[in-house]
Formats: structure tokens, C-alpha cells, sequence
């Protein structure tokens, strides 16, 4: 037997193969109608570790405290950039499109 190189939707005259249609068993689990309770799976419940208070220190939110940069300068489209002297804001200021 060789091999036969195709479409495995068609016949080997071209013709369009029937499709089959495969049924899917589907269990449907049973609730019973005069439970208040949502069916709930199963399952083991671990309870969670009474030890969480104090893990770890919160962390300060950075900040700049030094002297070398002088203020915030935008040079196009929102580009913010750090201005260190008054020669780079001039710079910037005589930047255009």
C-alpha cells in the first residue's frame, strides 16, 4: 500500500466524504432540589497559617532627595526628561518638530 497524498475530508475522486457524527456520553450528577447549598465538589480543606501578621517591613515609595537634577522637562510627545543644568533646559526649550 502506498501512500496517498490529499485531503482527508475528500475521497480519492474529489467527492466531499460524509461526515460522522460521533455521540458524547454526558453524566449529569444529581442535586438534590431542597438543598439550600450549591453543590459543592468534594474536596479536603486545608485551613490557612495563623502566623501571617508580621512577615515582612512595607517598603518606603522611593524618592529623589539629591541636588543634581534641577526639575522635569517634556521634549516630545510626553517624554519627560531630567534637567541637571540650565544649558540642557535651554536645549530643550529650542528643540521643534
Amino acid at each position: 500500500m502506498g501512500i496517498i497524498y490529499g485531503s482527508i475530508k475528500h475521497t480519492t475522486s474529489g467527492r466531499a466524504k460524509k461526515k460522522v457524527q460521533r455521540r458524547v456520553k454526558r453524566v449529569m450528577r444529581s442535586v438534590p432540589v431542597d438543598s439550600t447549598e450549591p453543590y459543592r465538589r468534594p474536596t479536603p480543606e486545608y485551613p490557612s497559617g495563623s502566623d501571617t501578621v508580621g512577615v515582612a517591613a512595607r517598603m518606603e515609595s522611593p524618592r529623589y532627595t539629591g541636588t543634581l537634577v534641577k526639575g522635569i522637562g517634556t521634549m516630545h510627545k510626553s517624554n519627560a526628561v531630567p534637567i541637571i543644568n540650565e544649558e540642557e533646559m535651554k536645549d530643550i526649550a529650542r528643540m521643534r518638530r
